[in-house]
């Protein structure tokens, strides 16, 4: 992005020469200040020791961290301004090419009035007035090495907690809400992975840049492999309508099939390997990932001869009167150090950890996205595992059910402009219960005691499109039974999104 105060912006005939001096001296101020950031990056990276043969872009991923988090740490003490950092600037326009570069940054306010509650566990939602703040900021650099072969790396950065400290809703309302909150700008490596792509001949299509994709060409015949750490989401149980919480809907259990449980570290990411077979009318993927050490582990197990998350997907893509749609059918196998809701039952202090060997929990994910006009989308998943074990990675929700729907503001002349509207029922199953029942605590949920009931949610959001980059959002939800504890509750969500992607 160039500077708003640009020279190219200012003819000399449309001003007097003291209005051209002045931008000037303006545009001059500007670019001091943008070469002061830009150094003092250079040697925060410097001090960082990023060993010289690192690509450029690594560094400049590691810059717009350290930017960000500087930003922050002074937030307080310094007006608000609405200046890109210059390491940012040069990370949208820096590689033209074989190079993709992009960066999101995302804040949610989120907060709710207080509700009945005539007890709490160490895992509810507090029952009085609270609100809660997240954001995330991702670099996305990609770099084309061979002919079909792609790598990707994504320096993020998280802050913030969920309400509660993501705790008291097997829907979580905040999408972007982890389980490992933090109350600084905490940076990590959320992706790092290797693509390779091999055409089979026949019809190509072109790729558009995007996050973590190179521009180009691709046979739509083609087989495509992945390696690395990523996050399964990216390539599992897709769906147009409802599976980005930096911008769609932001319940974990409408952007998600609530009750797969896929293989996941607290942040969302795990290690593994993944492949694509693509028709022009159908897909095929297949793939295998690490396993939290143990249920909501920050750790994987490398043992990945013993344990693992396994996943198998097909997409059939079909035209329903003239408008296109999809249909998945996933299914998954974990295979982890887990307890056993049931036997925790005959545990002092009913502690499940005392129960975990090796087990298994198995499931389904059918997943289907129908566009019924050219404004309007129509989403629905079911999804199920078999609620014996601990869930390991996810959310507490066994059996799930959802659907929705997602308009473009076209006829009101806001194209760009999205509302949707969903409507989800969270259930467990009858071991899940008993344990919940006894005082057991799962993932997120635990009131220490159960009157159960389905967890009932509806979500509905407006995204405002301000600019091609920025957008704001929204949104509202409505839990009924949070927990499965129909003694507790309803409770009304409000939520505000700034969003920015470039």
């Amino acid at each position: 992005m160039r500077p708003s105060t640009s020279i190219e912006q200012q003819r000399p005939g449309s001003a007097s020469g003291g209005k051209l001096q002045t931008d000037r001296q303006v545009f001059r101020g500007t670019m001091r200040s943008h070469q002061a950031r830009r150094s003092h990056a250079i040697k925060c990276l410097r001090s960082l020791r990023v060993p010289a043969l690192a690509p450029t872009p690594l560094r400049l991923g590691l810059s717009v961290m350290l930017a960000f988090v500087a930003n922050s740490a002074t937030a307080q003490k310094a007006p608000i301004a609405f200046g890109m950092p210059a390491t940012i600037e040069l990370l949208a326009t820096a590689f033209p090419g074989d190079w993709s570069t992009h960066f999101q940054f995302t804040g949610i306010y989120q907060g709710y009035p207080a509700f009945r509650a005539p007890y709490s566990g160490a895992n509810s939602l507090t029952p009085g007035n609270r609100s809660r703040e997240t954001m995330t900021g991702t670099a996305y650099i990609g770099r084309a090495l061979w002919e079909g072969g792609a790598l990707y790396l994504n320096p993020e950065f998280a802050q913030g907690f969920g309400l509660s400290h993501t705790f008291g809703l097997a829907g979580f309302p905040n999408g972007e809400a982890q389980k490992s909150g933090s109350h600084v700008p905490k940076p990590y490596i959320a992706r790092f992975y290797l693509t390779q792509t091999i055409g089979l001949g026949g019809e190509q299509e072109d790729v558009a840049d995007d996050l973590n994709q190179v521009a180009g060409k691709r046979d739509i015949s083609r087989i495509t492999i992945y390696a690395g750490k990523m996050a399964i989401p990216d390539l599992f149980d897709g769906n147009s309508y409802a599976h980005d919480p930096r911008n769609d809907f932001m319940n974990w259990s409408v952007w998600e099939g609530g009750a797969y449980d896929y293989a996941a570290d607290q942040r969302g990411y795990t290690d593994g390997i993944a492949a694509e077979l693509n028709q022009k009318e159908w897909a095929f993927r297949l793939g295998g990932f690490l396993v939290p050490k143990h249920s909501n582990d920050r750790d994987l197990d490398t043992r990945i001869l013993k344990h693992g998350g396994y996943q198998a997907e097909f997409e059939k893509r079909h035209e329903l009167l003239g408008q296109s749609g999809k249909v998945r059918v996933l299914g998954f196998l974990n295979r982890a150090l887990s307890g056993s809701y049931r036997e925790a039952l005959t545990i002092p202090g009913i502690d499940i950890a005392a129960t975990r060997k090796d087990r298994t929990k198995s499931g389904f994910v059918i997943n289907l996205e129908q566009a019924l006009t050219s404004d309007l989308g129509m989403f629905a998943r079911l999804s199920y595992n078999d609620g014996h074990n601990e869930i390991m990675a996810f959310t507490d929700i066994d059996r799930s059910g959802q659907l929705g729907f997602s308009l473009k503001e076209e006829r009101w002349g806001r194209p760009d402009d999205t509302i949707g509207l969903a409507g989800v029922i969270n259930a467990i199953s009858r071991d899940h219960a008993d344990f919940l029942r006894a005082g057991g605590l799962g993932i997120l949920v635990g009131d220490g005691r159960l009157t159960y009931g389905t967890e009932k949610i509806i979500e509905t959001y407006y995204r405002c499109q301000i600019t091609a980059s920025v957008s704001l959002t929204a949104n509202y939800q409505y839990v009924v039974n949070p927990a499965y504890n129909r003694d507790r509750g309803p409770v009304s969500i409000l939520a505000a999104r700034a969003h920015l992607q470039f």
